[in-house]
Formats: C-alpha cells, structure tokens, sequence
C-alpha cells in the first residue's frame, strides 16, 4: 500500500471502500443524513425568522405567526438533531463492529508466522483502538462535515440576499484560513500515525509484562518493566505533546478569526444601521449566519484532524485484511484408513540462510511409535511445526501415503492431530471447556468423562468443589502442571486423533505426577501413529524407532538396542543418563 504524509485521493478510497465493505443498513444511513440536512435547512430558516422578528420588535408590531414559526423551527431542529445523532450513531457502531469482525475473523486464519512476527498486543491495538479511530470520524465529524458545507453554503447564499458587501468581508477570511491550516492538517496525518504506532508498541509490552507477571515477580524485574513501560508513557506523552502544539495554533487562530470578523461585522454593521442603510433586524440575521458559518468551519478543521487519524488507522487494517490467510480451499478430506507418513528431503529454515532442518528423509510407520532425540535446537519441534502445518518446507515434502499433506483440507488434516506438549497450554475457563477444546460438536458428559478416565485426570478433577465446571484460571494457573498434563490427555483422547505429538510430555513433572501421565500416555498411544520428543530415553526405549537429529540433520535410525551399537552420541547419552539413574 502506497504511504503518503498528505491526504492522497487513494487513502480517500481505501476508507471509502473498507466502509462499504461492512454493508452497513442503507435505510438507516439515508435517514439519518435526510434529518442532518432537515436539521441544517431548519437552521438556516431560524436566522432569517429572528431577522423579521427583530424588524417587528423595533416596530412595535409583532406578528404571532412569526413567533410561531420560530418555536416550530426550534422544535423541528431539537428532534431531527436528536434522532440523526442516534442513527449516525448506530451506523457508527455498526461499521466498527463489523470492521472487528473482518479484522478478529482474518486475524484467527492468519499463518503461524504472522504472529512470529507480531506482538499480540500490537494486533490487539489494530482491532480495538484504530476500528475506534474510524468509528469516531463516522459518528462525530463525517456527517457534520457534509452538514456543514451545506450549512456554509447555505448561510453564505442568504447573506448575499441581506447584504452582498458585508457577505464578502466575511468570506474572504475562508480562504487565509484554509491556506494556514492545511500543513497543519499535513503535520496532523504524520504525527497521529506515529502515535497510533507507539500505542501499539505500548500495548503490546503490556500485554506481554501482564501475561507473564509471575515471571516479572520471580526474578524481581519490576524496575526493569517499570523503566519499559514508563519510557512508552514517556514517548506517548511526547506524541500527545506535539498533537497539542498543533492545536494550540489551529485553535486560537480559529477564535481569533471569528472574533475578528465578528468585531468588523458589528461595528460596520452598526454603522450601517445607524444610517438606516440596515435594519437591526438585518444585522442581528447577519451575526447569527456568521456563526452558522464559522462553526461548520470549526467542525470541517476538526474533520480533517480526525480524517487525518483515521486514514492511518485504514492504512493499517487494511495491511492486516490483505494479508493472505492459511488456505482453506475445496481440498480433499484426509482419508479415514492409516497410512505411513513420508519426509522426502525436507529443509526448513525460520530465517533465510539459517537452515534448521536439512534435507531430511524419513518415514513413520502406521501405528508405529517414533522417538524423535538429540540435543536442544538439533530441530524436533520444528519437524512438528511442520507436520502441524504452521510452516511450508523450503524444499521437499511430507507425504501422507503418496499424497502431499499440503494437498488435503487444512483443517481436516489439523483434526487428524493429537498434540500433547510440556507447557499443556489451558484456555481460561472450566475444565469442561478446555477438555472439549476446539471440538465442533456437543459433547456428552458421558464422553467427557470417559476421556478423563482413561487420562487419569478423572480423580482429581471429582474431588475439586465445582468437577469439571472449576475454573482453571488465567493459563491454567489454579492447577498443577501434572493436572494440566492430564488435562492435554484427555483433550487429545477425546479427539480420538490418527497422529498423536507429543513434545516432552512428562519432563516437568514430579515423580507421582509422571507416573498417572505415562500410564494415561500409553492408553493414548494405543493403535496410533506417535512421534515423541524425548530427552531422557528411559521413556523412550519400547519405540518402534529412534531417530537421532543433530544440527537439523538425521544422524541415526534404529531401535534402542541397535543405535547403542551403532551410534555413538546416542551411546554416550544413554550411558550418561542411566548411569545418573543408577546412583
């Protein structure tokens, strides 16, 4: 997308067009702009009925049609203003809504590496604070801007039936004004966009020190994230600084321009009455336009503030909603009979010319386990990215049979997956809910429970107060890593998955605790494609296979007898971790 610090005809466009993208109710918008020209016509009317008003008084000749006139306009104004204010409102309220609907629904398909890329809080700042930004231009300054001009031009009109010379002297302040406050305007675009950005950085590093407060506390760095999140404070206030030294010009030179004319008007006015070349009536009808002027005028300024925010809030959800989804297009379903699993000269890297795997080639037999060991950031739980599908290999494939998985329907093959890692990630909610997680369908008590037998989770779950309805809290933090173990058990079990990973699945826990997860992994593992990653190989010896992966590369394929024949990092391992066990 084309960045530009003026007002390019193209960001008009983008706005315009992600606007009509939510199809908000036509009947609704055509109203309320109906009642914001009926308000605006009426008030135009109002001037010229106090003018007559005015003329009568000084004559001591009151009519009261016009006083009725008058009451009746004000009460025409009164409603229409109320009833377009809540429509515009409401178009307001739904354009955003539907604008963070696009966003969250785009945001939840995007690809694994976007959110490498991108802090949650950032993508939280484009959802909740720049959909705002356009809300406020929509409901407080588009229609008004509209409104006004009308009202502008309308005032202006009547004036020059009243009194052409003093219509000019008034005009001709539009023009300076404009001709200062448009760089202004220009300075406006650039530093709300940067102020957009730091405020996304801010919520960010929020997000991030509140996810991981237990972190911050155990190792005593408040002062350091005092100093972060003071210094994105600091840099908002400095933003919010400059935004304020632009005001400080555009208003008072607004205030000035009105009084100035308004002094003129009075005093030329008044000596225009006084000659009888103007009637007071006149000149009250002129003073009252002239504000009908100068305050449209004031809006339209403040419209071109807020338009300057929201073109860069547009900018940047429109970045988000032209990025290009994980796919999701009419593939085939992966078939229900086991097949082998195939890597064919797989290399992957997460940054150009740091390859992590390299051509690897391996098969994982149906129903077979495979142990995946070496040492840290030797690349298994790239491998399981990728089997996942949250990366494309660089080069190579991974087959499904003969069928490249890249080839079967995402989420069909996402569903043939059972993953159990070491951090058994929890969302917040009951254990019910994290249980059934993901699974689009009702599922029975019955089943639920069932899944938590057979994990060994059921036990525990029963005593607690609330069973499966006890909230586990922010991350499962209100349970023990053994309990969210189990949990992860039972929420693959009851996917009754074709492919189970497991990433480490029992290397955080205490002696008791692995004992209940190993005996609820072996039920899991029953009739299953299973890869695990393991460094200690005492939980590893029963695999089919082993496979040995050093810097990315496979070193060793074999069972444990074999590779402590064959390989020797596989030999010093086992001897170093056994003999540990031994004494």
């Amino acid at each position: 997308m084309k960045k530009n610090h003026s007002i390019p005809i193209d960001n008009w466009k983008t706005f315009w067009e992600l606007i009509k993208s939510t199809n908000p109710p036509k009947w609704i918008f055509v109203t309320a702009i109906t009642l914001s020209l009926i308000e605006t016509g009426v008030g135009l009317i109002v001037p010229w009925f106090t003018k007559d008003l005015v003329d009568q008084i000084a004559a001591s000749a009151i009519e009261p049609s016009i006083i009725i006139l008058l009451a009746a306009s004000f009460i025409v104004q009164t409603i229409t203003s109320g009833f377009s204010y809540y429509f515009l409102t409401y178009i307001g309220e739904y354009v955003v809504a539907a604008i963070r609907k696009k966003l969250w629904n785009q945001v939840l398909l995007l690809p694994v590496p976007f959110f490498d890329k991108h802090q949650s809080g950032e993508t939280m700042s484009r959802i909740t604070q720049d959909t705002n930004t356009v809300k406020m231009l929509i409901t407080q300054h588009l229609v008004t801007f509209l409104t006004g001009f009308i009202s502008v031009a309308g005032a202006v009109s009547i004036l020059l039936i009243i009194d052409w010379k003093m219509t000019l002297m008034m005009v001709t302040a539009v023009p300076v004004s404009i001709l200062i406050l448009w760089p202004l305007g220009q300075k406006m675009y650039k530093i709300s966009k940067a102020t957009q950005d730091e405020m996304a950085s801010f919520s960010a590093n929020l997000g991030r020190v509140l996810s991981d407060i237990r972190l911050v506390k155990a190792y005593c760095a408040e002062k350091e994230e005092q100093k972060n999140g003071e210094l994105g404070i600091f840099h908002l206030f400095q933003f919010g600084l400059k935004e304020a030294r632009i005001q400080a010009v555009i208003s008072p030179f607004m205030t000035f321009v009105m009084m100035l004319v308004l002094v003129v008007l009075i005093g030329y006015g008044g000596v225009r009455v006084a000659s009888g070349t103007l009637s007071s009536g006149s000149l009250v009808a002129i003073i009252i336009y002239m504000v009908q002027i100068v305050v449209p005028f004031s809006q339209m300024a403040a419209f071109f503030t807020s338009f300057q925010k929201a073109m860069g809030a547009t900018e940047r959800i429109q970045r988000i909603l032209s990025l290009e989804r994980e796919p999701s297009g009419s593939l085939p379903a992966v078939p229900n009979h086991k097949q082998d699993i195939h890597f064919r000269n797989v290399s992957f890297s997460y940054k150009k010319g740091e390859p992590v795997l390299k051509q690897i080639t391996l098969t994982i037999p149906s129903g077979k386990t495979t142990a995946i060991v070496g040492p840290s950031g030797s690349g298994k739980t790239t491998l399981f990215a990728l089997l996942e599908r949250f990366y494309t290999p660089d080069e190579g494939e991974i087959l499904f049979g003969e069928t490249n998985i890249e080839d079967f329907h995402l989420h069909s093959w996402r569903s043939q997956i059972g993953y159990v890692s070491q951090e058994s990630p929890m969302m917040s909610g009951t254990i019910r809910d994290n249980i059934c997680y993901g699974l689009n369908r009702d599922v029975s008590d019955e089943e639920i429970e069932r899944a938590a037998k057979l994990a060994n989770a059921a036990e525990f779950i029963e005593r607690l107060p609330n069973g499966y309805l006890t909230e586990v809290g922010e991350r499962g933090i209100k349970l023990s890593g053994g309990q969210r173990q189990r949990i992860a058990i039972a929420r693959a079990l009851i996917r009754n998955p074709k492919i189970l990973l497991l990433d480490e699945a029992t290397s955080n826990l205490d002696s008791s605790s692995e004992v209940l997860v190993q005996k609820a992994l072996q039920r899991l593992m029953e009739g299953r494609t299973t890869l695990v990653i393991a460094h200690r190989l005492s939980t590893v010896i029963g695999a089919d296979q082993i496979v040995v992966l050093e810097n990315g590369t496979i070193t060793g394929i074999g069972t444990h007898s074999e590779l402590l024949q064959t390989h020797p990092l596989y030999r010093e391992l086992a001897e170093q971790q056994f003999q540990t066990i031994s004494e």
